[in-house]
């Protein structure tokens, strides 16, 4: 799910008996459009993933509108997509929320104000739901992720390896000695950390890290 039609096709063919479906998670109108297209499916798990890095600036020069930007795609999407994908949980009894939180909602990042709250936000949401949703048998969770490898990390490692006359190499083997592993976080470790949340029956009201053992600068 996702609000790129070509980058779902793509998904859509690597992945077999997949269905793919296009929303703006963060507006309600779409949200409640796509609740209804999905009505008669089985929904019994929600992976609340949607989410910007929103501007890289202190405080006091950040626009209103930024920071409601972030919001609204890091904590008003999983609202959103809650409140319409919870209740047929809750009439089964059974079901399983994991929300992608984020190290940065826990620790300091500096001149990422609004990311930061957000990511904090997320975690509030979550325990909060889990105590409302957890009786009825649907299971809340978060995973906060550490640094990712992907397209924002390579364009962070350039950017510094520019900035310090260095490789791009260089710039990730310094970035990831602070991690206990001594690498990223990899998409796939992403992916079976999801599927192992959802085996673990006693798992409600929790975060876990997954950061490769990162810790802060």
């Amino acid at each position: 799910m996702g609000r790129d039609a070509g980058k779902l096709t793509e998904v859509s063919v690597e992945l077999a008996d997949s269905r793919t479906a296009c929303c703006d998670v963060s507006d309600a109108a779409d949200v409640a459009r796509l609740a209804v297209e999905l009505a008669g499916e089985t929904v019994s798990l929600l992976v609340n993933n949607a989410g910007i890095g929103g501007p890289v600036a202190p405080l006091h020069s950040i626009d209103a509108v930024e920071w409601d930007q972030v919001f609204a795609a890091n904590v008003r999407s999983v609202f959103l997509m809650c409140k319409a994908f919870l209740p047929p949980m809750l009439d089964r009894g059974a079901g399983d929320i994991i929300n992608m939180a984020s190290l940065t909602g826990k620790r300091p990042l500096i001149r990422r104000t609004p990311y930061a709250a957000s990511k904090m936000a997320v975690l509030g949401l979550t325990r909060t739901l889990a105590f409302e949703a957890g009786p009825r048998g649907v299971s809340v969770n978060s995973l906060s992720l550490g640094p990712v490898r992907g397209a924002r990390m390579r364009r962070n490692f350039a950017l510094k390896a520019r900035a310090s006359g260095r490789t791009e190499a260089e710039a990730e083997r310094d970035f990831v000695s602070r991690a206990a592993l001594n690498r990223l976080v990899e998409e796939e470790d992403v992916g079976r950390t999801v599927v192992a949340m959802t085996q673990m029956p006693g798992l409600c009201g929790a975060d876990i890290d997954l950061s490769a053992g990162m810790v802060a600068p």
